[in-house]
């Protein structure tokens, strides 16, 4: 009797222990990594991610959403243009962010437009940003309706009137120079801007508008390639030895910004107005007036952050200035950065006339001629924003081509 007992309660344990082992869940190896749950984005750069201009804003962009959202990392490919990588295009370039780990992927210059519409059409599965364009615009002129390509650009526009303005308040010959990277509908809107701006603040101060000189020289791309565009050494040297005291600049890089540092040593009065970058300035701050710059940093972490969260929509944004405050660097896409040479009546006219485009001032208001006298904008008829991203020749009283030719 009692054998038969002990066999059947060492059963009973045999059968528990047998399905506690079924349905206790096995304790981790060692071997066994945890699920890595970083977002890892990747950015195409037109040019050096420090190139002191519009690469490298993009790129502390992307060092502010790793500093401001967890769990996320950048990878990143540089000097993306035919001249530093003959025979790749964006799109291939871009094959090597995916093979890093990207999930996410932001082609941060406008003449990228057609590799990011390949990239995005052919990875359904990867979030594509343009930095500029208009492919996700239901509106605009080249809507794609590819489902994961986004849209996304400051309203520089804005900034690029602060120049103008600044350029106004300063010059003292009458005579302000634009230093422009190619011809196509952005840099025709930007450099339009910079002049209304001018216009404006120029003829506020007392001075006759027709007394206003502007010129655009076009060196052919965003920064100087040797022996491809015009050198905008050059350039700048030529504004600044024909008269021209203020050169603002359209392109990358701060060429402009050093040659009116040597033309000061020298002993011309001169100043000039780099772009894109916010410590630009420190290429040459007593004859920098200020710099209009990209913000890009709070645009993408808004999108990241959505794309962790699983609430990202597609679309395209145009993202003007924090007007409550224009340089904060949390909220602001566009900003100005006042220059040491910017004088302290100059930054009094200048805070003047933000505080009007804060209030609603709008310069894009008619009557406004194209640059061949044909009528854009009626009086008192406000530009929509077709007419302005996609305009089409400079405006009437600029100096400069309009289309390339």
């Amino acid at each position: 009797m009692q054998k038969r007992l002990w066999l059947i309660v060492s059963l009973l344990v045999i059968a528990t222990m047998a399905l506690t082992a079924c349905t206790t869940p096995a304790t981790p190896t060692a071997t066994e990594a945890p699920v890595d749950e970083t977002l890892t984005f990747g950015m195409l750069l037109v040019g050096p991610y420090n190139d002191h201009g519009y690469s490298e804003a993009h790129f502390v962009g992307g060092q502010y959403v790793e500093a401001n959202v967890p769990n996320t990392k950048m990878v990143y490919v540089d000097k993306v243009n035919s001249a530093d990588r003959p025979g790749t295009t964006p799109a291939q370039l871009a094959e090597e962010l995916v093979a890093k780990g990207a999930t996410v992927v932001i082609f941060n210059s406008d003449d990228m437009k057609d590799s990011a519409h390949e990239f995005a059409k052919a990875h359904p599965d990867i979030i594509t940003i343009h930095a500029s364009g208009d492919g996700a615009w239901k509106d605009g002129k080249d809507y794609q309706n590819i489902p994961n390509l986004s849209n996304v650009m400051g309203r520089m526009e804005y900034g690029k009137m602060m120049a103008g303005c600044a350029a106004a308040l300063t010059t003292k010959t009458g005579q302000i120079g634009y230093l422009g990277p190619l011809i196509n509908d952005e840099t025709r809107r930007l450099a339009s801007s910079a002049y209304l701006g001018a216009k404006y603040c120029w003829a506020k101060a007392g001075n006759d508008p027709a007394a206003l000189k502007f010129k655009v020289t076009w060196i052919g791309f965003w920064f100087n390639i040797p022996g491809v565009t015009s050198d905008p050494t050059q350039v700048a040297d030529d504004f600044y030895n024909s008269g021209f005291d203020v050169v603002i600049s359209g392109i990358d890089t701060t060429e402009g910004l050093i040659e009116a540092g040597k033309m000061k040593a020298a002993g011309k009065e001169v100043w000039a107005i780099p772009y894109d970058y916010e410590k630009a300035c420190q290429e040459g701050a007593d004859v920098c007036l200020g710099v209009p710059y990209f913000n890009w940093g709070p645009a993408y972490a808004k999108y990241i952050k959505a794309i962790q969260a699983g609430t990202f929509t597609t679309g395209w944004e145009w993202l003007g200035p924090d007007w409550t405050n224009i340089n904060n660097p949390d909220t602001s896409m566009v900003g100005f950065d006042k220059g040491a040479a910017l004088s302290a009546d100059a930054s009094t006219a200048l805070d003047s006339f933000i505080a009007e485009l804060a209030g609603g001032l709008n310069l894009w208001t008619g009557p406004i001629n194209l640059q061949d006298g044909t009528p854009l904008l009626a009086d008192g008829v406000v530009a929509s924003d077709l007419e302005v991203w996609y305009l089409p020749q400079l405006l009437e009283g600029m100096e400069g081509q309009s289309v390339s030719q």
